[in-house]
């Protein structure tokens, strides 16, 4: 399975403009990548880490969520994307969203665990589940940005998952932390971590050094996107994760 991280910069705040960067990206990439059966975007990736959520977040009727439809069946692949959808009352959902091939909305996951220290918890309301979905036979699940640092949601949904999508908006400054963190879910998981974050700068002047990576269930880095490109492309083999489950069985000794 080939996936493309794409490390897409948006338009800060600004959906439609951030979507026809996108289109002219997008199509760059596949016509690089072909082969190419998952994409995936970073957290809130049509208008940055934002708070302004009346500004931001839309319906399924919305353009984000059509673009969405229209590239991913337009492509035949499936696409993981992280959008701001508009919630039931005053608050706005983080959310993952997953389409396959046909366009479809194959899974929608919302951010566990908002983060506080920039006030994400007073705009954005928190989810309460995790998320199970299957591509091409190979058992996935999605978190978001700050989920990364608490271990106990990833246990969640393993032994179940062999391939887990983590998108980001995740700064420069702790760069460290997000690489360091990917490798130690794969580790303690046996499983495939999929890591993409975006790069630029954003409207409260944030820098952001990409990092994207592809770790599999040894902890071992099968690619890396730096702050230079716009994306990267790397495959997976599904049956890494079972040999490496059945010759090392740790997860058998969780309590």
């Amino acid at each position: 399975m080939q996936i493309l991280m794409m490390q897409f910069e948006p338009v800060w705040e600004d959906c439609e403009a951030s979507l026809q960067r996108l289109e002219v990206e997008l199509q760059q990439a596949m016509l690089a990548n072909p082969e190419t059966r998952v994409v995936v975007l970073p957290e809130l990736f049509a208008s940055g880490f934002s708070m302004q959520t009346g500004r931001i977040a839309q319906s399924r009727q919305g353009t984000v969520y059509a673009a969405l439809q229209q590239w991913s069946e337009r492509y035949g692949i499936y696409l993981i994307a992280g959008v701001a959808l508009q919630g039931n009352g005053p608050k706005a959902s983080n959310c993952a969203l997953v389409f396959d091939s046909k366009g479809r909305e194959l899974a929608s996951y919302r951010k566990n665990r908002t983060f506080n220290v920039a006030g994400e918890g007073e705009h954005y309301e928190a989810g309460q589940q995790s998320v199970l979905f299957e591509i091409d036979g190979v058992s996935c699940s999605v978190f978001i940005c700050y989920d990364l640092r608490f271990p106990e949601l990833f246990r969640q949904v393993v032994p179940d998952a062999e391939l887990v999508f983590v998108i980001a908006n995740w700064p420069a400054s702790r760069q460290l932390h997000w690489e360091t963190l990917l490798r130690a879910r794969a580790i303690e998981n046996q499983c495939y971590v999929v890591g993409v974050n975006r790069i630029g700068t954003d409207g409260n002047g944030l820098r952001y050094a990409g990092g994207s990576m592809l770790i599999d269930p040894w902890g071992e880095t099968v690619a890396y996107a730096d702050a230079t490109q716009r994306w990267q492309s790397a495959e997976i083999d599904p049956a890494r994760v079972q040999a490496i489950r059945t010759q090392f069985p740790f997860l058998g000794d969780r309590r």
